[in-house]
């Protein structure tokens, strides 16, 4: 049977017109027995194909049982054509495949017949990306020596093959590759559809003879339909920057560079047909599959201590650390339950990995905290992965850690925001650059960027795609809203054009457009990461990536370690070390005073600006609603106030159920148990798919596929599928189809913006460490806030301000006493002071405060002293003039920028700064106006974005405050 096997996708970005998932569908629908995604330098889309083909797989055996259970015995008859008999029963094999382009002018799509050939394939695309800036790739035929075992080599010809176009060349370097390599090469035909293939044809076949390899049959395609002509002619006009009516030769002729039946490709090829059956021969000795990869977690052995053992033995230290008084008998117990699950399963080394690279860490002072499936759990919490209580959590390890599931476990440890690149490098200098990378981040085509591009290649003006991009881009879906909006901005939705180029839009949604670095995800891996998954470079220095995103991972279940980062982090360590410095007391996440009532009294009277995660507007409405009062109620807090509990409905009715103005019932008792805490409201990712399973009947594939149509709802939006199953489940198990509906829009909610509980855990600790320094604290916190900068809701002024009303006295930035950062010093009443750092002045160098800083002694007395000690340049004096730095000089702003303006790389020195007769040269004083008020809040903000002298409305307020009403007079006599 044929076999197509050079399929360019649309992961060949702005080239291939169609998804890898879509070449696999059309052909089970065509009858292909099998085809090669084998994209440009890539094999960034083969995971999609591949887990296009399992679904394929799943649905064909889902019907053949149905039809076996019915009486309907073998598979449609191939005879009659497809829209005869509906989708046929094939199940296309992919072949895992790229092209690759070497500098020399040759191109060669490479096809691994075995794990050997793959792992090959892998080390040549990386030797070849890592040669090369980001997204680029620069192989050459020298490579290929020693690197081609159990590869297939399909040889592609020039567009012109006579000595006029160059051909000489060519063929000089063909024949040297195939007279070493020509077992394993063939000649690719494929037709251009202009008039001469049959003649092309009989060309082609004499070079392959003359190379001494065999010819093999191939369509090529750029798309999977012809449909798709109109999009890869915009791609291309995208790509190279011009507009669809002046792509001239670079458009498509027509659109039969698409994938065709065997059939068709026989009629295509007619006297060269054995060609087309060499393509199926080749195919059936390609075995390999990506099934066939075993990610292999680092063994993490040490001192001949084998992996099980040296987790109980970190888990058991951990434990008496936890519980210095000794640990619970119900915490041991959790703790035995998860060992053993975890030694049965064999994830030691990935829980020991996690812990490693937390330890190195905690080692440097680095405040991390785990989150994640499987993160709030008693071993990660004696690990010191997190600082959650098991005790407070309700959760099931077995929920997050499954034998039935047999998916590995997933741990995300936030680290300080500042300090993270020292984490990321720690663990390429551990494993090496051949063992470990971050995932990719596939970048899609959404919203603006989609109308921007189609609709500048499509030759619309400036000034159309500016209003489409500002006024449409929310409106996908709704086509009468979508018309009505075109109308609002003056534009006619019937113009040919422009309907042409809107429905485009909507077919480019959802169309890679280039690969960037995930946030954090890691692959670590016990042999070379290199021969599992091609390395390149990112476009940040020193940062190597792999070309598979997490959910290409998940598909392929690997291993994923997040190593994020996290601003509150950085401000919490940060007040952590002040509290230490001024008041000698050492806290850690794990040893705050738990539940004061302090706290949650200040959270309810919606005191949170600068808290972690409840400092919104939206939050601080819902806090005095809500009234938390303990740990999990923060949990809740933190889970229910997002877009997915919102636009599911979920919020009012959680409020009126707990102020006890709603009765909580639930529709089932098994229901019950599931939804009980969160008062019979469905808040967390895990609730959802318990209500799939026991509500709807859902078997744990389903539920699995579900909880990954959630993560991945906003690039595939594929959640609406499950909607008719889910509906059947909830009706066929008695319940009211009101509630379903009512639960399934929940769940859809989820698929935008759901929240496991497991990390709303996480983070409603981080919420009450906040909290807890903002309410003992208040100075130090704002100080850590500040330095810790950018990061959170509100800017400087507004922090300053709210810390202002807590009574924290702030002092302005001064030469004499500032640093880089903002500090604590005494405020000579027995307390602390807040000192603004240099840091918070616009356009400051960290580099020019040290200098400062560090040549200051006991203090400036002047400004030119300042910058003759310090070594500054006019400019950065200037600057800090601006900033009324010299104010504790007894300089006014103009004085300090006066004397600055005057300081210039030639100035004399007070050496020579005397005349000959030995008297100084003395300037005649300048008269300098006072500033008003207002002017001195302005420039403030202009220099440091704040002010401590007033607010810029509170000027205003005599203008804006009606004058009293005239009282009335007495009432005058009458007549």
């Amino acid at each position: 049977m044929f076999a197509e096997l050079c399929i360019t996708s649309n992961f060949t970005f702005l080239t291939g017109a169609s998804h890898p998932e879509e070449y696999m569908q059309r052909a089970a629908s065509l009858g292909i027995a099998a085809i090669a995604i084998a994209d440009a330098d890539s094999v960034a889309g083969i995971v999609r194909a591949h887990a296009s083909a399992r679904e394929i797989a799943r649905q064909v055996a889902e019907r053949q049982a149905h039809q076996a259970a019915h009486g309907v015995i073998g598979p449609p008859d191939p005879a009659r054509a497809p829209d005869d008999q509906g989708p046929r029963f094939t199940c296309p094999r992919l072949i895992p495949a790229a092209t690759l382009h070497l500098a020399e002018g040759l191109v060669m799509t490479a096809l691994p017949e075995n794990r050997t050939g793959w792992a090959h394939l892998c080390r040549l695309l990386t030797l070849g990306r890592r040669r090369a800036p980001k997204g680029g790739c620069d192989l050459r035929l020298a490579d290929l020596e020693g690197q081609t075992a159990g590869l297939h080599l399909l040889l592609h010809p020039p567009h012109m093959t006579t000595p006029d176009s160059g051909a000489d060349d060519w063929l000089l370097l063909a024949r040297g590759l195939t007279r070493g390599l020509a077992r394993q090469m063939h000649l690719v035909m494929a037709p251009r559809y202009d008039g001469q293939d049959r003649a092309r044809f009989d060309r082609l076949s004499r070079l392959a003879a003359d190379l001494g390899i065999p010819t093999l049959a191939s369509a090529r395609p750029i798309m999977h339909e012809g449909r798709r002509r109109q999009m890869a002619d915009v791609l291309t006009a995208i790509r190279t920057g011009t507009t669809v009516d002046r792509l001239g030769r670079a458009a498509l002729a027509n659109g039969e560079q698409r994938l065709r039946s065997e059939a068709e490709m026989r009629r295509l090829f007619g006297p060269h047909a054995d060609a087309v059956d060499r393509a199926g021969t080749l195919a059936g000795r390609l075995t390999f599959s990506l099934d066939e990869l075993r990610y292999e977690y680092p063994s993490e052995v040490t001192g001949g201590e084998t992996a099980t053992a040296r987790l109980r033995r970190l888990a058991l230290a951990g434990l008496d650390w936890r519980y210095p008084e000794g640990a619970p008998d119900r915490v041991r117990g959790m703790l035995e339950h998860e060992l053993t699950l975890i030694t049965k399963l064999g994830y030691e080394p990935y829980f020991l990995t996690v812990h490693d690279i937390v330890d190195f860490a905690r080692g440097r002072g680095i405040l991390c905290q785990g989150r994640g499936s499987a993160a709030n759990s008693v071993v990660c919490y004696c690990l010191g992965v997190t600082s959650v209580s098991p005790e407070i959590g309700t959760m099931v390890f077995e929920r997050f850690v499954s034998e039935a599931r047999d998916e590995p476990p997933d741990i995300d440890v936030d680290f300080e925001h500042e300090r993270r690149e020292e984490v990321i490098q720690h663990i390429y200098d551990r494993y090496g650059r051949h063992r470990a990378g971050l995932c990719a981040t596939v970048i899609h085509y959404r919203g603006k960027r989609a109308i921007r591009e189609v609709g500048a290649a499509m030759g619309l003006s400036q000034d159309t795609v500016a209003a489409l991009s500002s006024q449409l881009w929310g409106f996908y879906g709704m086509s009468g809203t979508e018309d009505a909006r075109l109308r609002e901005i003056g534009l006619d939705p019937t113009e040919p054009r422009l309907a042409r180029t809107m429905a485009l839009i909507h077919e480019i949604v959802g169309f890679p457009r280039h690969l960037s670095q995930h946030v954090g995800g890691f692959i670590i891996t016990e042999g070379r990461l290199d021969e599992l998954v091609p390395i390149e470079n990112a476009a940040m220095e020193g940062r190597t990536v792999i070309c598979w995103d997490k959910d290409d991972i998940d598909t392929l279940g690997i291993l994923k370690v997040d190593i994020l980062s996290l601003g509150m982090l950085t401000c919490i360590r940060k007040a952590f070390d002040l509290i230490a410095q001024h008041h000698g007391t050492r806290h850690r996440l794990a040893t705050l005073p738990p539940e004061d009532p302090r706290v949650y009294d200040m959270l309810c009277r919606a005191d949170s600006v600068g808290v972690f995660q409840v400092e919104s507007r939206a939050q601080m409405n819902f806090l005095p609603r809500m009234k938390p009062r303990c740990f999990y109620d923060l949990v809740i807090e933190v889970a229910i106030v997002r877009p997915g509990p919102i636009q599911g409905d979920m919020v009012h009715p959680y409020l009126r159920r707990r102020n006890g103005e709603e009765r909580m019932e639930f529709p089932s008792d098994a229901l019950g148990d599931v939804l009980v805490k969160t008062l019979g409201v469905p808040l967390f990712q895990e609730q959802a798919m318990q209500i799939a399973i026991i509500g709807a009947g859902f078997t744990p594939d389903e539920a699995d596929r579900l909880r990954r149509s959630l993560a991945t709802f906003k690039k595939h939006g594929n959640v609406s599928e499950f909607r008719t199953r889910f509906l059947r489940g909830m009706a066929r198990n008695g319940y009211d189809m009101d509630f379903a509906e009512r639960c399934f829009s929940q769940i859809e909610g989820f698929g935008s913006y759901g929240f496991p509980e497991s990390h709303a855990a996480s983070f409603a600790l981080l919420v009450y460490a906040s909290a807890w320094l903002k309410c003992h604290h208040p100075g130090i916190f704002t100080c850590a806030l500040l330095n810790a900068q950018p990061m959170g809701f509100y800017a400087p002024a507004q922090i300053i301000r709210d810390a202002r009303e807590h009574g924290v006295q702030v002092r302005p930035v001064c030469v004499n006493h500032s640093y880089w950062d903002n500090v604590m010093e005494p405020d000579g009443l027995g307390g602390l002071a807040l000192r603004l750092g240099f840091r918070q002045i616009k356009g400051l160098r960290e580099d020019d405060a040290a200098w400062l800083s560090a040549a200051r002694g006991n203090g400036y007395p002047s400004v030119a002293d300042v910058w003759r000690r310090a070594g500054l340049a006019p400019a950065v004096v200037a600057r800090l003039a601006e900033a009324d730095a010299f104010a504790g000089l007894g300089l006014t702003r103009r004085q300090a920028l006066w004397e600055a303006k005057a300081l210039t790389a030639d100035a004399p020195l007070p050496l020579f700064a005397l005349d000959m007769d030995g008297e100084g040269i003395v300037e005649p004083a300048a008269h300098l106006p006072a500033m008003t008020l207002g002017e001195e809040v302005v420039e403030d903000y202009v220099a440091m974005r704040l002010s401590l002298r007033a607010h810029p409305l509170a000027l205003l307020r005599p203008l804006l405050t009606p004058a009293p009403a005239p009282r009335a007079g007495p009432a005058l006599p009458p007549g």
